[in-house]
């Protein structure tokens, strides 16, 4: 017996929903639009949850407005993720026809939820900092405020003894790259395992300071790269303001304290398929010693996985030619340090691809702790 396709809902009032129904009337064929970013035009990020699916039925949801968003070229190879449950998530059937993304689910049952990326809601975050405080033995040193309120917490895994290097990962300036939450899950993941050596070593030379989402604002509202302002946090770090960029001056406030050795900044990208970092070599303050640690954290982390490259990436900076009010350029130029932007993929590690999830939360995990086994390697070096 066949069933005919019933009514649809799509709905996306949730923790970082973002879209908007331009016409559901054919259950099969959907008509959507992603909403821009507040007081900003950025969109690209979207979140939405459709009811009254068909099982046996494909259904098609046409994202209209694609090829207005801020990295057009970035939908060319990306397939975009579904979820029965929130939990499990895999890459749907996409294509971009150079105006609209066009995408695909063979409903197997009556609801799923559509995404960008495998989201990192504010629950779990919630979650990840109450686990890193019981289990990670991380203590919470300072709590900003965001734009709107919402708590940033800096937390500290170490005693902050003097002789002990200062090193800071930051994560999620950009509130659509989810992966970066993911990531600092795999962070606080390893340091709960006590008996790791390398973590031993690297936590009798250094102090981690980190904050787990820089922009929950911004992540909340569904947005692509700014917070509740309008403000891209990772072009506000020259000239940070308490009014539009609260977030930024905690963070560099809570820096300009402590100290820093070694700077991470975890991030997304939506072209490259692969997982790369950029440096700060056009910095005026950039100098061989700094060269040589940027060239040993990439080596190195390279040799751990497959999931690291060094032959991808961003155009290197002309010497004296940098972008001062990004977070890795102004930090490493103001603390005289390693300062890298780790950047994962929204689609897939070409490297390894994995077509029935893509990059995903699970990969951003374990990459953090390949990335703590590098800086347990060099942590004598940073200075």
């Amino acid at each position: 017996m066949t069933v005919a396709p019933s009514s649809l809902h799509i709905s996306s009032d949730f923790d970082s929903g973002n879209i908007q129904v331009l016409d559901a009337s054919n259950p099969l064929q959907v008509k959507l639009a992603i909403r821009p970013d507040t007081k900003s035009p950025h969109f690209q990020w979207f979140h939405f949850k459709a009811d009254g699916l068909t099982p046996g039925h494909t259904h098609h949801f046409q994202l209209s407005n694609a090829g207005q968003s801020s990295y057009n070229k970035a939908w060319d190879g990306y397939q975009a993720v579904a979820s029965y449950d929130q939990e499990n998530w895999f890459r749907v059937p996409s294509e971009f026809d150079g105006t609209s993304l066009n995408v695909h689910l063979a409903a197997e049952q009556p609801q799923a939820w559509f995404a960008y990326f495998e989201p990192y809601s504010r629950e779990r975050h919630d979650q990840l900092i109450k686990n890193a405080l019981q289990w990670s033995g991380c203590q919470l040193l300072a709590t900003g405020k965001s734009a709107e309120g919402r708590d940033i917490q800096l937390l500290r895994k170490g005693n902050g003894a003097s002789h002990k290097r200062k090193i800071w990962i930051i994560a999620q300036q950009h509130p659509g790259e989810h992966m970066a939450e993911w990531f600092m899950e795999g962070i606080f993941e390893r340091l709960e395992q006590g008996s790791d050596p390398q973590m031993r070593k690297l936590l009798d030379f250094a102090d981690l300071y980190l904050i787990p989402n820089m922009n929950p604002d911004g992540a909340f509202h569904g947005h692509l790269r700014t917070n509740a302002n309008g403000q891209d946090l990772n072009r506000a770090w020259q000239n940070t303001s308490p009014q539009i960029s609260p977030e930024v001056f905690f963070a560099l406030e809570q820096m300009t304290h402590y100290g820093v050795d070694l700077f991470l900044d975890i991030h997304g990208d939506e072209e490259i398929p692969y997982v790369f970092t950029a440096g700060c070599e056009g910095n005026p303050g950039y100098t061989p010693r700094l060269a040589t640690l940027d060239e040993r954290f990439r080596s190195h982390l390279s040799g751990l996985t497959k999931d690291f490259q060094t032959t991808h990436g961003y155009t290197r900076d002309e010497p004296g030619q940098a972008n001062m009010t990004l977070a890795c350029n102004s930090v490493g130029q103001r603390f005289d340090c390693l300062s890298l932007t780790l950047e994962m993929p929204f689609k897939d590690n070409d490297d390894a691809p994995n077509p029935q999830t893509g990059w995903d939360g699970k990969r951003s995990k374990q990459l953090a702790k390949d990335v703590l086994t590098t800086l347990s390697a060099m942590v004598k070096e940073l200075r």
